[in-house]
């Protein structure tokens, strides 16, 4: 049995013009935070995994488009290559990990404390084994002296934790830092049904 990835990736084919973009854009902002409401998973009270998707990251581009008054050819180009490969592949899930503190005394110290978070970061589908992110692919995102509060993270699945996912289990996700300990035992159904939704079926 083999995966069958979609490589479902954005084109400029895919956008709005700046004109048209700006006609539908309270309509389409107010859709895709409706849509995001399913993508987002808080692990204990500082981290938040928001689990990235072609519409998230065509709502990206377009707000990018729309703020740097982006319209010519090479420039719409740079943007779909800077967020296509945030688009899940078929075998995997893609978050943007947050770590937030408001406080900013405190999220200095904090920082400086959870070197390494994003590593010990898992999901964990049910009745199979955690799964461990890669990590920041584009740029190092840590110092000697603190981590990042924004982190990318991409899960590769198993084909049989991607076909138990299909099936309905349950997903489990958890931060397992000496100094940031939390595990969600199982995602709200609307998010599991949306990170399923993610994965391809097995032929």
């Amino acid at each position: 049995m083999k995966m069958e990835a979609s490589v479902d990736k954005l084109s400029r084919e895919d956008l709005y013009s700046l004109e048209k973009y700006h006609e539908m854009r309270p309509q389409f902002r107010a859709e895709v935070m409706q849509h995001k409401r399913n993508r987002v998973v808080q692990v204990g009270p500082a981290v938040s995994l928001h689990f990235e998707d072609r519409k998230t990251m065509q709502y990206q581009i377009q707000e990018m488009l729309r703020v740097e008054k982006i319209f010519d050819a090479e420039g719409i180009q740079e943007e779909l290559d800077s967020y296509n490969p945030l688009i899940p592949d078929g075998s995997n899930w893609k978050a943007t990990m947050m770590v937030e503190y408001p406080d900013v005394d405190e999220r200095k110290v904090q920082l400086s404390k959870l070197i390494g978070i994003e590593r010990k970061t898992y999901v964990q589908v049910e009745g199979h084994d955690k799964v461990y992110p890669i990590a920041n692919e584009d740029l190092e995102r840590e110092t000697d002296d603190k981590t990042s509060s924004v982190h990318f993270l991409r899960f590769e699945l198993t084909p049989e934790m991607v076909a138990a996912a299909k099936s309905g289990a349950a997903i489990a996700m958890g931060v397992e830092h000496e100094n940031y300990n939390h595990r969600l035992d199982a995602v709200a159904e609307g998010t599991r049904e949306s990170l399923a939704a993610d994965l391809d079926a097995i032929n």
